[in-house]
This record gives structure tokens, sequence and C-alpha cells, in this order.
């Protein structure tokens, strides 16, 4: 019996890719075993199927295992470690100037609270006068738009209640205007 190639691709019906799975992950955990032994080498494999369940063979220790691979890729990848201590340059390079901003930061907002202006010059002193008048206008435009929207709200009110009063008590209103 001839069998045809696999199509690799994921088995769309549960039940099947199930049996799949087991059957293959038996597999492989034969031919990880006969490799340890006939090779006499140091295998570890770690599966973890799709309900989250953890298979796993050792020629000895997992744990010796992991440590071993561990140990092997920190000596041999120095590039990793050189791009891990330049990220952390970077990275304090860029808090450094986070700490700079926030204090010139902390510096305007107490200048605009009026405090320490005594080391400041008359361009600086104007500019700050300029950016607090605008920032009262602003303040006074908002003001004005939520007193008309309050009017308007009650204006609302008052009509609703008008319709809502028998028209004795209406007419009696109108006599005393």
């Amino acid at each position: 019996m001839v069998r045809g190639k696999t199509q690799i691709k994921r088995i769309e019906n549960a039940t099947s890719r199930q049996v799949t799975f087991s059957k293959r992950r038996n597999g492989l955990l034969k031919k990880a075993f006969e490799l340890s032994v006939l090779c006499d080498a140091e295998v570890a494999l770690i599966i973890f199927s799709s309900s989250g369940k953890l298979y796993e063979f050792a020629s000895s220790s997992i744990q010796c295992s992991i440590e071993r691979y561990r140990r092997h890729t920190k000596h041999d990848n120095p590039t990793t470690f050189r791009s891990v201590e330049q990220n952390m340059q970077h990275l304090k390079q860029e808090a450094a100037n986070m700490m700079k901003k926030i204090g010139l930061l902390e510096a305007a907002k107490r200048k605009f609270l009026g405090e320490g202006l005594g080391a400041c010059s008359i361009e600086e002193l104007q500019w700050i006068e300029q950016q607090l008048e605008r920032s009262l206008s602003n303040v006074r435009t908002r003001k004005i738009q939520v007193f008309k929207e309050q009017i308007e709200q009650l204006k609302g009110k008052k009509k609703s209640y008008l319709m809502k009063m028998p028209s004795s008590l209406k007419m009696a209103g109108s006599l005393r205007r």
C-alpha cells in the first residue's frame, strides 16, 4: 500500500485532529528515545497540546537539559547580550531625557502659578502673561458656553412644565404678568 503525501495544514475536524496529534506525539517521543539510545545524545522534548496539557521526554533530567541549553545559548550568542546592553543604555538615556522634560514642565508650572518668577527676564514674563491671558480667555469662553446651555435647559424645563400645567392655572399666571 502506497500512502500519498500528506498536506501540511490545520486539520479542521476536532476528532481527527486529536487522533493525529496523539499518533504523531507518540511517534515523536519514540524517535526522541531512539535518538538518545542509539547516538548517546542528550535529548529533551517538550510538547504542549492545544488544550494546554504537557508531554515531555528527557534522556536525563529535563531541568538539567534546560539549564544546559541556557548556558550554551548565553555563551554562544554574545550579540544577544550586546543588544540587551545597548537597549538598556538607550532606555537609560530616554529616562534621563524624560526626567529633564519633567523638570522643565514643573518649572513652567511653578511660573504659571506665580512662583519662582525672580529669575525670569522681561521677555519670559511677557510670554507667561500672554499665555495666561489666552488661557483666561479660553476659560471665559467655555464658561459663557456652559451658561448658555444651562439657560436653554431651564427654558426647556419651563416649557414642559407649562405644557403639563392645567389651563386654568395658565390663565391665572398670564394675568399676573
